[in-house]
């Protein structure tokens, strides 16, 4: 396990991906999102592993995103920051009502990211729908709570995000990472 490994996870739409970026400018290394990721790879190259498309090949495709991040992470010093982390992807299978491969579990059980997770809860007054982002605010909910379930079966503990601006959000990061400014690794 890693302590410096730091995920951020939650439901869509959120407001994760806005601070992992906002720290990221601040200077912290960060992993995005596999899921995005693999969406826009998808799309680009004119595939089927998306969501809307096949469920399943969208889900396999993300365990290798999530494990070259997890890796790269290692050349880093200082924390880095994970936009959602491989326990996510056992959440969405299962709101999916999909199985979860033995692989995908020996995965998320394998490579530990720090044990306090923080989580963004639901919230309807920032949520927005996007290209990538398709599901209505009640599945976001869901989601939340298939992340809540995910990460505490795989041993997490879970801290929720501030509903705030995003300097507040980012100062509890700081605050709850006991990372200053001048102690922050490079990406």
């Amino acid at each position: 396990m890693s302590e410096r490994f730091v995920v951020i996870t939650g439901g869509p739409g959120a407001g994760k991906t806005t601070l992992v970026e906002r720290l990221a400018a601040a200077g912290f290394a960060h992993a995005p999102e596999a899921g995005r990721a693999v969406i826009t790879d998808q799309v680009a190259i004119g595939g089927r592993a998306l969501p809307w498309a096949d469920r399943e090949l969208f889900a396999e495709l993300m365990p290798a995103h999530d494990l070259r991040s997890y890796r790269q992470a290692h050349r880093a010093t200082g924390p880095v920051l994970f936009d959602r982390g491989l326990p996510d992807l056992i959440g969405y299978l299962r709101l999916c009502s999909l199985p979860v491969p033995e692989h995908v579990r020996a995965a998320a059980h394998r490579f530990r990211y720090r044990q306090r997770v923080l989580i963004a809860p639901p919230w309807e007054q920032i949520y927005r729908q996007d290209d990538q982002r398709a599901q209505s605010f009640a599945e976001a909910e869901s989601t939340y709570q298939h992340m809540v379930a995910a990460y505490t079966d795989c041993g997490y503990e879970l801290v929720d995000l501030p509903r705030g601006t995003v300097e507040q959000r980012v100062r509890f990061v700081r605050d709850e990472l006991g990372v200053h400014r001048a102690q922050q690794g490079s990406p």
